[in-house]
């Protein structure tokens, strides 16, 4: 199995209480750290507000944090997941993530999805179209990337977007352009697009849900006459690993207890039990042994998110000396 981290970058209220000063010297330590270590990949997320409540506190935003990653990290690859389409003109963001390949020697991916997150969508004056129309932007914007990455040049009159003869050169640096992670779920409009253009699919869910979300994206590769195989399938995992189960809830406990001023005690108690019910929560051997039943069903990539990283580092390191090895990273 293959693995990436996700670098904390404020947007689930893991930098509160650090100086916002202080926010970048942290994260690039976390990167430097990941560079050096076993993971393939670091990841951030595309988001401008504080999640599951909008706040006032920093959240960074996704690209300008690749194309410094891209400058200060020499090894691992550099995602975000996922880039929701609607944010940026989609030729613009082929442009920029042509130019973060370039500045990190072709070691960009693009995570790309519809967007779900109404507050921040609306307060940015994006409007939020509904979710049929949010995927045929999404079907569009992968198109124009699609085209820049491969000719140089992209030209769609869509209902969305509408490019003509926008140049992006240089193009990047990897062969066909940047990888796309096509993010999402939806069984009638996302998995298709992952079958037609995505090298990684990106999708949460239980073990069996996982069995069943694969094999609605082979389907579609089946009818479009693409080979299955092609696309890695990868998920995300909040992950607090403890050397003993009550180490693993402790640390749970300080997690929890740093967001509930922020979140309030509902959403607090929701998110300890999503952590509770996560395949990445508990003893090393414990997480190793759910990750390999998904790995059994078919997962080769896990990005896994550690809300203690910024102020802890202790849990990242027993993952990345216990679990990694145990799973073939």
């Amino acid at each position: 199995m293959r693995f990436g981290t996700f670098i904390p970058q404020g947007w689930r209220f893991d930098l509160v209480g650090i100086d916002p000063a202080e926010h970048w010297a942290v994260m690039n330590s976390l990167a430097q750290r990941a560079d050096s270590g076993p993971w393939e990949s670091l990841w951030v997320y595309d988001h401008f507000h504080t999640m599951p409540v909008p706040s006032e506190e920093a959240t960074h935003e996704a690209w300008t944090l690749m194309a410094a990653f891209a400058a200060s990290t020499s090894r691992i690859r550099l995602g975000q997941m996922c880039t929701c389409v609607g944010y940026r003109n989609p030729a613009y963001l082929a442009k920029v993530a042509a130019t973060v390949d370039l500045i990190s020697g072709g070691r960009a991916e693009m995570g790309i999805g519809a967007g779900w997150y109404e507050h921040e969508w609306r307060a940015y004056g994006y409007g939020f179209p509904d979710a049929p129309e949010r995927l045929r932007m999404l079907r569009e914007g992968v198109e124009i990337m699609r085209q820049a990455w491969t000719t140089g040049s992209a030209t769609l009159d869509g209902e969305f977007s509408r490019v003509d003869g926008a140049i992006v050169r240089p193009l990047p640096l990897q062969p066909g352009g940047v990888p796309l992670w096509v993010a999402g779920g939806g069984e009638k409009v996302t998995l298709k697009i992952a079958a037609k253009y995505a090298s990684y699919s990106n999708f949460l869910g239980t073990r069996e849900e996982f069995v069943h979300k694969s094999e609605v994206l082979r389907g579609h590769c089946d009818r479009l006459g693409r080979d299955f195989g092609e696309i890695t399938r990868s998920m995300n995992v909040g992950a607090i690993v403890g050397a003993t189960e009550a180490e693993a809830r402790d640390r749970l406990a300080a997690v929890v207890a740093r967001l509930r001023p922020h979140v309030g005690d509902q959403r607090a108690d929701a998110i300890e039990q999503q952590y509770l019910a996560s395949a990445a929560f508990g003893t090393p051997e414990q997480v190793a042994e759910h990750l390999a039943g998904y790995a059994d069903e078919g997962l080769a990539y896990t990005i896994a998110y550690f809300p203690e990283a910024a102020y802890d580092y202790s849990g990242v390191e027993l993952f990345e000396r216990e679990v990694i090895p145990a799973l073939g990273g």
